[in-house]
C-alpha cells in the first residue's frame, strides 16, 4: 500500500513540477544527513567524557599581607601632648625616621625647660654623697681597728701589773711567815723571860727587853699582814680594771662599728636614691624624644587626625596611619571544613584579581588567561567565625609574578587544583555531592626540577 502511494505522488509530481507548494511540502528524492550528526555528536561527547580535569575549589577571598608589618599600621601618641607643627600630610610618602607631628608639654611636671639638667645635678650631689658616706664607714673601719689595738696594748699592761702584783702578793707572803716564825721565837722567849724573872734569874730590864722584841715582833706580823690584804686588794682591783678597759673599749668599738654601718646604710639609701633619679632622668630623656612622632617604617600617610595646632592630643590616640610601600602580598582566602582536608602547604592555586582581565577554564588551568599563579603559605587550625577555616595564598614569583597595581583589602577568587580526572567521572562526582579525591601533591619532584 506503501509503495502504491509513493508511485502514484511521483507520477503526479512528474505531471506537475510547476507546483511549488508541492515541491517544498513533499521532500521526495532528497537524502537527510541527520543521522551523521547524531552519530557526529554521540562521537564528540564520548571523546569529550574521556578528556582530563583538573578537580579543584574555588573560594573567594580579599588582598592582605603574609607579614603583620606590611600591613597598614596605626601611630599612636604615647604621651599626651598639644600638637605644635605638622611635618606631613595625608598622602605624603616618608621613610623610616621622618617626623610626623611636633607635641609640646601639656603636665605641669615637666614644664621647667632645664628638668634634665636639675635632674642630672641632683643624680651627681647624691653620688658625692655615697663617696663621702664611704669614707665615713672607712674611717669607722680604721677607728674600729685603732680601738682594738689600744685595748689589746691596755690588756697587756694590766696583765703585766696583776702579774707584778702576784708576785708582791708572794713576797708578802714569805715575809708574813718570816715575820711568824720570829714571833713564835719571841714568843717562846718571853714565856722562858717571865719564868727566869718569876724565880729572879734575870733582871727586869731583860725581862722588859725580850717583851719589846716580842711587841715589835708582833707589829711587824701585823703589818706584814696588812700589807698582804693590801696586795690582794690590789690584785681586785687591776683584775676589775681588766673588766672595765674590756668593757669600755667594747662599747667604744660597738659605736664605730654602728658608725660604720649607719654610713653604709645611708650610702645604700643614697645609691637606691640615685637610681631613682636615673631612672627619672632617662624616663625625661625618653620622654623629650616623644614629643617628635616619627614614622616607624617608609610608607604612605593615611588617615592622618585632624588636630590644628594648639590642639590637645591624648595618650594612646591614634595619629594617622602608616601604609607601607613595600609589601609581601598574600590573599586570605576560606575554605569549607569539608575541602580542608584536600589543602596542604605549598598547594598550588591560581588567583583571579578583581578589576584584571581573565578568562577561565577551571578544568584546563594551562589554557586560562589573565590568572596569576600562587601557593598556599598557611593554614589555620581554628575555624573562623564564619564557619571556614582561613588559608593564605602568597606569590609564586617564580612561575609568574602578581601586578604591581594590587591595594590591600582588593577583591580576589582562588581556585586550588587538585587532581586530574576525567570529565565523566567529575561530572559524576558533582550529581552525587561527592567531595574531590584526596590529593597529596609530591613537592620533592618540583624542587628537584
Amino acid at each position: 500500500m506503501g509503495k502504491y502511494l509513493e508511485s502514484s505522488i511521483e507520477e503526479i509530481a512528474e505531471s506537475d513540477n510547476k507546483l511549488s507548494s508541492f515541491r517544498s511540502i513533499y521532500k521526495i528524492g532528497v537524502k537527510n544527513n541527520v543521522k551523521y550528526w547524531l552519530w557526529g555528536l554521540l562521537a564528540f561527547i564520548v571523546v569529550t567524557m574521556l578528556l582530563p580535569w583538573t578537580q579543584n575549589i574555588r573560594a573567594k577571598g580579599i588582598i592582605t599581607t603574609l607579614k603583620q608589618e606590611h600591613r597598614p599600621q596605626e601611630l599612636h601618641a604615647v604621651i599626651a601632648g598639644q600638637v605644635v607643627k605638622w611635618f606631613v600630610k595625608e598622602g605624603d610618602f616618608v621613610k623610616e625616621g621622618d617626623t610626623i607631628l611636633q607635641l609640646g608639654e601639656v603636665k605641669v611636671d615637666y614644664f621647667d625647660p632645664q628638668l634634665l639638667e636639675r635632674t642630672q645635678k641632683q643624680i651627681q650631689a647624691k653620688q658625692q654623697s655615697i663617696e663621702e658616706y664611704k669614707n665615713k664607714a672607712k674611717t669607722g673601719l680604721t677607728q674600729t681597728k685603732a680601738l682594738a689595738q689600744s685595748l689589746d696594748l691596755k690588756l697587756q699592761s694590766l696583765e703585766n701589773k696583776i702579774a707584778q702584783q702576784y708576785l708582791k702578793i708572794q713576797t708578802s707572803l714569805a715575809d708574813l711567815q718570816a715575820q711568824n716564825n720570829e714571833l713564835v721565837v719571841y714568843k717562846r722567849q718571853i714565856d722562858g723571860a717571865k719564868v727566869m724573872f718569876d724565880s729572879g734569874a734575870i733582871s727586869l730590864t731583860e725581862f722588859e727587853k725580850r717583851k719589846v722584841n716580842y711587841q715589835n715582833s708582833l707589829a711587824k706580823v701585823n703589818s706584814t699582814s696588812n700589807k698582804l690584804m693590801q696586795d690582794k686588794q690590789e690584785l681586785n682591783n687591776l683584775k676589775i680594771e681588766q673588766k672595765s678597759a674590756i668593757q669600755e673599749y667594747t662599747d667604744k668599738i660597738a659605736k664605730a662599728d654602728g658608725d660604720r654601718f649607719s654610713a653604709l646604710s645611708n650610702a645604700a639609701s643614697t645609691d637606691a636614691e640615685v637610681s631613682k633619679l636615673q631612672n627619672q632622668y632617662s624616663n625625661y630623656n625618653v620622654r623629650n624624644k616623644l614629643y617628635f612622632v616619627t614614622a616607624p617604617q617608609r610608607g604612605q600617610v593615611t588617615k592622618a587626625k585632624n588636630a590644628g595646632i594648639g590642639e590637645i592630643v591624648k595618650e594612646g590616640e591614634m595619629i594617622a596611619e602608616i601604609v607601607p610601600d613595600q609589601i609581601e602580598y598574600a590573599v586570605e582566602m576560606f575554605v569549607e571544613p569539608m575541602d580542608l582536608p584536600l589543602i596542604s602547604i605549598g598547594q598550588k592555586v591560581q588567583l583571579i584579581f578583581d578589576g584584571f582581565p581573565v578568562i577561565v577554564f577551571s578544568g584546563w588551568p594551562a589554557n586560562s588567561y589573565g590568572t596569576f599563579p600562587g601557593k598556599v603559605a598557611a593554614i589555620e587550625t581554628s575555624v573562623s567565625k564564619n564557619g571556614k577555616f582561613r588559608l593564605l595564598v602568597t606569590e609564586n614569583s617564580l612561575v609568574k609574578p602578581w601586578p604591581r597595581q594590587l591595594k590591600i583589602g582588593g577583591g580576589a577568587s582562588g581556585i586550588a587544583l587538585l587532581k586530574n580526572v576525567q570529565i565523566y567521572y567529575e561530572l559524576w562526582r558533582n550529581i552525587n555531592g561527592f567531595p574531590p579525591d584526596y590529593y597529596k601533591p609530591d613537592y620533592s619532584k618540583e624542587k628537584s626540577k
